[in-house]
């Protein structure tokens, strides 16, 4: 029986799905976080410690009624803040407000959203939050600039939150992975289209994938709670640095 529970965010797809399914494994009771009801009830299906939640990270009403139900049913020890994503590659002088717009409410407000309302619980048990990042929240790059400024703002947050919270206890994590590919980060990035989305991959012999990652978050979160992998960068050995690919084309 589960004795443990964990929140994940953006767990209809990608990295959120395959570390619900991974801390579901280990034990955990899983409320799984996202948008789409439909996806999020088929991961429902393949594992019955998992309570999918359908709702927006950004609304603050819906975050803190999914925070009341899951202290009533005796709280969480885990938060795991997935849910983000990157829209566009236009350089600054082409930058779009409206893909600006979401990248910044989602990577940065999200998490800030989910972080507040879960803290006083997560105080209440020796609790872990986990942050996923990105290696573009540590290196700036051409056509990137909306998505490195809504990552190094989240590593940001992240850098304070351990700070302040340190005191009551409260473990943070950041991990920021670098080449993976998923189903939809590169689609949506490249707004719906494939074959700009699969250029992203192409000679690529091994980027990492969703499970690599989710594989790593398990670790970091059940290790003994004396033990904080603070920062976890994650590439895959191809991508010797965000600029510096080997493709064997």
């Amino acid at each position: 029986m589960s004795t443990r529970t964990a929140v994940v965010t953006g767990a209809s797809t990608g990295i959120g799905r395959a570390t619900a399914l991974v801390l579901a494994e280990a034990g955990f009771t899983v409320y799984a976080v996202a948008r789409r009801e439909d996806r999020l009830a088929a991961l429902a299906e393949e594992n019955a410690a998992i309570r999918p939640k359908a709702l927006d990270i950004t609304d603050e009403q819906a975050v803190a009624a999914l925070a009341a139900e899951v202290a009533e049913a005796g709280g969480a020890e885990c938060l795991v803040n997935i849910s983000g994503g990157a829209r566009g590659t236009e350089r600054v002088a082409e930058a779009v407000t409206e893909d600006w717009d979401w990248m910044l409410r989602v990577n940065v407000l999200g998490t800030m959203t989910m972080t507040r309302a879960f803290l006083p619980q997560l105080r209440q048990g020796r609790g872990t939050v986990l942050n996923l990042t990105s290696t573009a929240a540590i290196v700036g790059y051409e056509g990137g600039a909306g998505y490195n400024a809504a990552k190094f703002a989240e590593r940001g947050f992240t850098r304070a939150l351990r700070l302040e919270e340190a005191e009551h206890d409260v473990r943070v994590i950041e991990l920021l992975p670098g080449m993976v590919r998923t189903e939809e980060f590169s689609l949506m990035r490249m707004h719906g289209d494939q074959a700009a989305a699969d250029k992203v991959y192409e000679g690529v012999a091994e980027p990492l994938t969703a499970e690599d990652v989710a594989d790593v978050i398990r670790y970091a979160v059940t290790v003994p709670h004396h033990v904080s992998l603070d920062e976890i960068v994650l590439r895959p050995v191809a991508q010797a640095a965000q600029h510096k690919v080997i493709r064997r084309l």
